[in-house]
C-alpha cells in the first residue's frame, strides 16, 4: 500500500513539474518563418476583401474577414514582440561576453606587461649567461636553458592570446551593433503593425455601423444560413447512422460466417490438464484492442484510415485555395447576431476545384437546397464538403488525398466540416496544414 502511495505522489509531482515548465523559446528562424506565414494569411484575407469590395455592399462574410485580419495582425504583433525578446536576450548575452572579454584582456595585458618589464630588467646577454653558468651542475644548466626557452614561449603565447582576445572582442562588439540594428528594425515593424491594426479596427467599426443600418436583412441572411446548416447537420447525422448500421451489419455477417466456419471445422481433442494449464491465454483481437469495443468501424482498412487520419492532424491539405471567412464555433458578428458554425466557411473563387483532404470512401452525396454536398469517410472520421455546384464522385467510390470531388458554387463559399461517428464536430482549422 505504501509503495502505491509513494508511486502516486511521485507521478503527481512529475505531472506538476511538467505543467509548470514554460513553453520552449522559439528561435529567430522559427519566429521569422511564423511571421512569414502570418503575413501570407493576411495577404490572402486582403485578396478576399478586395473581392468583397467589388460587391459595393457590406456583408457578414466581409465582417468575418475583417475580424480574422485583426486577429492575424495581433498575432503578427505578438510575433514581433517575441522576436524583440530573443534579440534582447542576445544583446544581454553579447554584452556579458564583452564585459568578460574586456576583463580577460586587461588581465592578459597586465601579465604581459609584467613579463616585458622582467625581460627589460634582465635584458643583457651577460645576465642570461651569468644565469646559465651559475648553475651548480651541467644538468642544472640545461634546465635553466629550457626555462629561458619556455619563458620566451610564454611571452609569445601571452602576446598571441592578447591579439586573439582583441579580435574576439571586436567581433562581439560588431555583432552587438548588428543585433542593435535588428532590434531597431523590429521596433519599426512593430510600430507599423500597430498603426495598421488601428486603421483596420476603424475599418471594421465602419463596416459594423453599415451592417447595423440594415440589421433586418442581416438577420434574414443569418437565419437562412442557420437553416441551411441545420439541414446539413441533420443530413450528416443521418448519413453517419446509415454508415454505422451498414458497418454493424457487415460485422454481424462476418461473425456469423466465422462461427459457421468454426462449427464446420473438426473438433480438436482437449489436451490433458497438465499441459492445458501451461497454455497462454490468447490475446484480444487487433480490432478489439484498437476500437476499444466501441466503434463499429473495425475492419483492417477502417482501422488503418482512422489511425492515419489522426496522425495527420494539423497536416491535412486545404480542400480549396482560399481564406477562412467564418471560423468554427459560436461567434457574434454584430451585437445580437450570432452564429454557431459547425465547420469553417472558406471563401474561394466560384468554380474553384474542391479536393478531398485524405484517403477514404465516399459515404454519400446529397443536396441541401441548391447546394451539392459530398461526404467522405476516413475510418470512423468524416469530412463534408458543402456548397458545391458540381460533384465529381459517387457513393462507395474510393478517393485519395487531393482527388477532385467537385467545384465551388456561385456564392464562392465552401463549408468544410470534420466530424466522427459519435456526431462530434471538430474545428477543421486544427486539422488543416498552416
Amino acid at each position: 500500500m505504501l509503495k502505491h502511495l509513494l508511486a502516486a505522489i511521485l507521478l503527481f509531482a512529475i505531472v506538476l513539474r511538467s505543467e509548470a515548465q514554460p513553453p520552449p523559446v522559439q528561435s529567430k528562424a522559427d519566429l521569422e518563418k511564423e511571421r512569414a506565414q502570418i503575413q501570407k494569411e493576411i495577404d490572402d484575407v486582403r485578396q478576399s476583401l478586395d473581392e468583397t469590395h467589388k460587391n459595393k455592399r457590406e456583408t457578414l462574410g466581409q465582417l468575418a474577414l475583417l475580424q480574422r485580419r485583426l486577429k492575424l495582425r495581433e498575432s503578427a504583433i505578438r510575433n514581433i514582440n517575441a522576436q524583440l525578446d530573443v534579440i534582447q536576450n542576445d544583446m544581454n548575452s553579447s554584452w556579458q561576453e564583452i564585459v568578460k572579454l574586456k576583463a580577460e584582456l586587461d588581465t592578459l595585458k597586465i601579465q604581459y606587461a609584467q613579463s616585458i618589464l622582467f625581460a627589460y630588467k634582465n635584458r643583457s646577454s651577460y645576465d642570461f649567461m651569468n644565469f646559465i653558468f651559475s648553475a651548480s651542475t651541467f644538468n642544472d644548466a640545461l634546465r635553466r636553458i629550457e626555462y629561458l626557452k619556455s619563458y620566451r614561449a610564454y611571452r609569445e603565447e601571452r602576446a598571441e592570446n592578447i591579439r586573439n582576445t582583441q579580435q574576439l572582442l571586436q567581433a562581439k562588439i560588431d555583432g552587438l551593433q548588428v543585433t542593435r540594428a535588428q532590434r531597431a528594425d523590429a521596433l519599426k515593424k512593430q510600430s507599423k503593425e500597430r498603426l495598421l491594426l488601428e486603421d483596420e479596427k476603424k475599418e471594421k467599426d465602419a463596416v459594423v455601423q453599415q451592417l447595423q443600418s440594415h440589421e433586418k436583412e442581416l438577420r434574414k441572411e443569418m437565419a437562412d444560413k442557420k437553416k441551411q446548416d441545420s439541414r446539413l447537420e441533420a443530413a450528416i447525422t443521418a448519413a453517419v447512422r446509415r454508415a454505422i448500421r451498414e458497418a454493424a451489419k457487415k460485422n454481424a455477417e462476418a461473425s456469423k460466417a466465422a462461427a459457421e466456419a468454426a462449427a464446420a471445422a473438426p473438433v480438436a481433442k482437449t489436451p490433458p490438464p497438465s499441459t492445458a494449464s501451461n497454455e497462454p491465454v490468447a490475446p484480444a483481437s487487433l480490432e478489439t484492442v484498437k476500437s476499444g469495443g466501441k466503434s463499429v468501424f473495425t475492419s483492417d482498412e477502417d482501422l488503418h484510415l482512422t489511425g492515419d487520419f489522426i496522425k495527420n492532424k494539423g497536416h491535412l491539405p486545404w480542400p480549396v485555395s482560399g481564406t477562412i471567412s467564418m471560423s468554427f464555433g459560436l461567434h457574434e458578428y454584430i451585437q445580437g447576431i450570432k452564429h454557431n458554425n459547425i465547420g469553417v466557411t472558406i471563401d474561394a473563387h466560384p468554380g474553384s476545384v474542391v479536393k478531398t483532404v485524405f484517403d477514404g470512401v465516399v459515404e454519400t452525396t446529397f443536396s441541401v437546397g441548391e447546394a451539392e454536398v459530398v461526404m467522405v469517410r476516413h475510418g470512423k472520421y468524416f469530412t463534408t464538403y458543402s456548397n458545391l455546384s458540381t460533384v465529381s464522385v459517387q457513393k462507395g467510390e474510393k478517393v485519395h488525398t487531393g482527388q477532385i470531388v467537385g467545384q465551388v458554387d456561385t456564392k464562392g463559399q465552401l463549408d468544410f466540416i470534420v466530424s466522427d461517428e459519435k456526431g462530434i464536430n471538430y474545428d477543421p482549422e486544427r486539422w488543416l496544414r498552416r
